[in-house]
């Protein structure tokens, strides 16, 4: 069996050397690039520490491989003389050493070093010939049944055919991890797919994108002005926006993003577009208001079709349930109010405020309501009063969050069972619910928390699945970033002139304005600067240094709130960065979060993986929604904590914020992140003790109200803001800049398509003046 590495052809570059020797060791391996550093022993030294450092194109060689490598000899300034691999094959270990090796370096799942030491000493220099031909006769070792046994030969197998496609795949540059990836995907017709239509990869599989199967299309010949090409890369363009929030783009932007990506000329791109246009599964052409509104000229917009597909039913879905005439709360057409509501202070010890009350009174009236307002305003003591109410009147009440956290929240706060949205719909794997139009959720009364984190997508599937006659309430701050996926549903449902009816609490309660979290989100929403002196709940460390700030994050959040508040670091506290990148940016906060917080130890196992490496104890986050994973799924942004992890079978498993053990296999450890630190966008829904977050100039192209607002009202009892008084300035003095591209308000309102059977009645709107003591602060915020 042979293999090459890296992405160069077989066979030495002219002038290039060759290097022959065991490989004893891998002591970096980025599994995403390639590239990785080993010693091997050449057999040429004198005694058994004489190792030789190899660099470069070596991933997929394991320990104990004899490899022949062609490259050029180097020299380095710390480590000293080593060689540059281009690529290399490798041969079967023969000495028994060599296949113990092999063997226990974890290429087989479920052969560890112990093992493979039991095999070797049973079947000496054979092993190799028995596990290839003969895997039954592997039960002669002690400790392996058959089903061991069977398992061992099946993984022989399965990485022996996967050599066998990377031999081609590395060889058009794609990495070990991409190409396990699209073997799991395509199986032995892996190669055919790549070489005939790689464009493919970028819909069908996870963590290719355009631009990488662009690279590998390159390789293979497919030709720059390929139709095929333009078509994918106005799909990707499109899929792009979508990650930015759009739901369409202009046609005009859309065009010139793709001129610009593919580098060809305008008059081939709008030829594609117009047969893209007329595929139905290609994209959606449609003229919509423009940023000006109704009154502006209006913009053709181009849609992906399940977007497309998911405005349109999402504003029917609405307008149906607002327009039915079933109820299934029909109690609270004619109820006494006075009464109710007298009963309901008896209950919860306290009165609504009137702006409460207007809400309570619409949420259970209205077949659709929207409960918005900012931290301290008193909607969980709303929520809590409208599940009081009606389950008074023995309605059937459901509650949801978008987040597992968010959902545990709202159980606590009514006391009844809440779920996440994806656990509720019962979602299966392609995206698909459980409940919808055709089978509703049995429910009279569905409340959604933390609506500001719903996606176009979702808020489509969850709208689906509540029955005519029953009652919607989404509950959420509409000043709060909009979610991460496409849409701004929470705004276009309270859209001047829509048809949905609303309350907007903004009297803070004498109880919220004792606390700095509460009145210093309130002050950076209304664009004054939050005061940093004088509170015993709200600091902030000044460091204008970029890197400096991300030190003294780390020490704040690992050592400085645990010493002084008896915080846990690892589940009480959070860094919010406002991006990924940079000296004070989520990632690198991260590695060095997990030194302060999750050190190595040598009696704990770890797995490197894509630059990142696992320990048990970690704090993890789920990066792609995978409906096949859990019970119902684990979807993105799910977090959780790594309670094992197996270096023989190869698995480590993660307890989530929904106390699920959910397992991973080793391959799939690109869909976990750590979540020591996560950015500001990530941490929508959740709620800590503590937050400390940077604010450095290093990010003034993030720096923005809603985005520090958002931070902020993350936490439960203390903010720690870390950085520059210039940097925090410009956050609070910048409002978000434009709308994201969605058209739900326009149709909402009556626009293109929509059905409009008759007119509804007005939305109502109620706004409860600022500030003022008020009285049912009981439960606020």
């Amino acid at each position: 069996m042979t293999s090459t590495g890296g992405g160069a052809a077989p066979g030495a570059a002219a002038g290039g050397a060759v290097l022959e020797g065991v490989l004893e060791r891998i002591t970096y391996a980025n599994e995403e690039t390639g590239y990785t550093v080993g010693r091997v022993d050449t057999g040429r030294g004198s005694g058994a520490g004489d190792l030789l450092t190899v660099v470069g194109a070596l991933l997929g060689a394991q320990p104990g491989e004899s490899l022949r490598m062609e490259g050029r000899w180097g020299s380095h300034a710390q480590y000293g003389k080593q060689f540059h691999v281009d690529n290399y094959t490798t041969v079967l270990p023969a000495t028994i050493q060599g296949i113990r090796r092999y063997l226990g370096s974890g290429l087989i799942k479920g052969i560890g070093p112990v093992m493979a030491d039991r095999i070797t000493t049973h079947f000496g220099v054979d092993t190799l010939d028995i596990i290839e031909q003969e895997p039954k006769r592997l039960v002669e070792v002690p400790g392996l049944g058959p089903k061991r046994t069977k398992m061992i030969a099946a993984a022989w197998e399965e990485q022996k055919a996967i050599k066998e496609v990377m031999i081609f795949l590395q060889s058009v540059g794609v990495s070990t991890s991409i190409a396990v990836r699209i073997y799991k995907k395509y199986g032995d017709a892996s190669i055919s797919v790549v070489k005939n239509e790689p464009y493919r990869l970028a819909a069908d599989v996870w963590g290719i994108g355009f631009l990488t199967a662009d690279r590998i299309a390159q390789a293979v010949g497919i030709p720059h002005d390929s139709p095929d090409r333009v078509k994918a890369g106005l799909q990707y363009a499109l899929s792009q926006s979508t990650d930015q929030g759009h739901c369409f783009l202009p046609e005009e932007q859309l065009i010139s993003d793709a001129v610009k990506l593919l580098q060809v000329d305008t008059g081939l791109v709008i030829d594609c577009l117009a047969e893209l246009a007329e595929d139905p599964e290609g994209v959606v052409r449609e003229k919509v208001p423009g940023p000006e509104g109704p009154d502006g000229e209006p913009v053709t917009a181009v849609y992906l079709v399940p977007f497309h597909r998911a405005e349109l039913s999402l504003a029917g879905q609405v307008l149906r349930l607002l327009r039915t005439d079933e109820d299934r709360m029909p109690a609270f057409r004619d109820v006494e109010w006075g009464k109710a509501l007298g009963w309901l202070a008896k209950r919860t010890g306290a009165s609504l405020a009137p702006g409460q009350e207007a809400a309570v009174k619409l949420a259970l009236t209205e077949k659709v309501a929207v409960l918005t307002g900012g931290p301290g305003c008193g909607k969980s003591f709303t929520v809590r009063s409208v599940v009081e109410l009606a389950r008074a009147k023995k309605a059937k009440v459901v509650l949801a969050a978008p987040t597992g956290r968010a959902a545990k929240r709202l159980s606590e706060l009514t006391g009844a069972e809440a779920s996440t949205v994806h656990r509720l719909l019962e979602l299966k794997p392609g995206g698909d619910a459980a409940y919808d139009r055709d089978r509703p959720l049995d429910a009279d009364l569905v409340v959604v928390d933390e609506a500001s984190m719903l996606d176009l997508l979702l808020a489509n599937k969850l709208v689906k699945a509540v029955a005519p006659g029953a009652h919607l309430l989404l509950v959420g701050d509409v000043d709060q970033l909009p979610s991460v996926g496409a849409g701004e549903v929470l705004r276009d449902l309270l859209a001047d002139g829509g048809p949905v009816p609303h309350v907007r609490l903004t009297q803070i309660f004498r109880q919220a304005q004792k606390s700095g979290v509460v009145t210093n989100a309130h002050r950076i929403n209304s664009g004054s600067h939050p005061i940093t002196q004088g509170l015993s709940d709200f600091f902030l460390f000044v460091e204008d240094d970029t890197e400096e700030a991300g030190r003294l994050t780390v020490d704040v959040a690992a050592r400085r709130i645990p010493q002084k508040f008896g915080l846990n670091p690892r589940t009480d506290v959070q860094v919010l960065a406002p991006m990924h990148r940079g000296p004070a940016g989520a990632g690198n906060l991260n590695g060095l979060l997990q030194q302060a917080i999750t050190p190595a130890r040598p009696d704990l196992p770890e797995k490197r993986f894509g630059g990142r490496t696992f320990r048990v104890g970690d704090k993890v986050t789920q990066i792609r929604n995978n409906y096949d994973k859990g019970e119902n799924g684990v979807f993105n942004g799910t977090v959780g904590v790594v309670t094992a992890l197996d270096l023989v079978e190869q698995t480590l498993t993660v307890r989530t914020d929904e106390d699920e053990e959910v397992p991973y296999d080793f391959d799939e450890l690109d869909e976990l992140a750590h979540a020591y630190a996560v950015t500001i966008h990530r941490s929508q829904g959740s709620e800590y003790p503590a937050v400390v977050i940077p604010v450095t100039t290093g990010a003034w192209m993030m720096l923005q109200r809603n985005l520090l607002y958002t931070a902020v009202t993350r936490a439960k009892k203390l903010v720690v803001l870390v950085g520059s008084r210039k940097a925090i300035g410009q956050a609070v003095r910048t409002v978000s800049a434009g709308r994201r591209c969605t058209a739900l308000d326009h149709r909402l309102a009556g626009g293109t398509h929509v059905p409009q059977p008759r007119q509804p009645g007005g939305g109502h709107r109620w706004e409860t003046s600022p500030g003022g003591s008020g009285t049912g602060a009981k439960g606020a915020g």
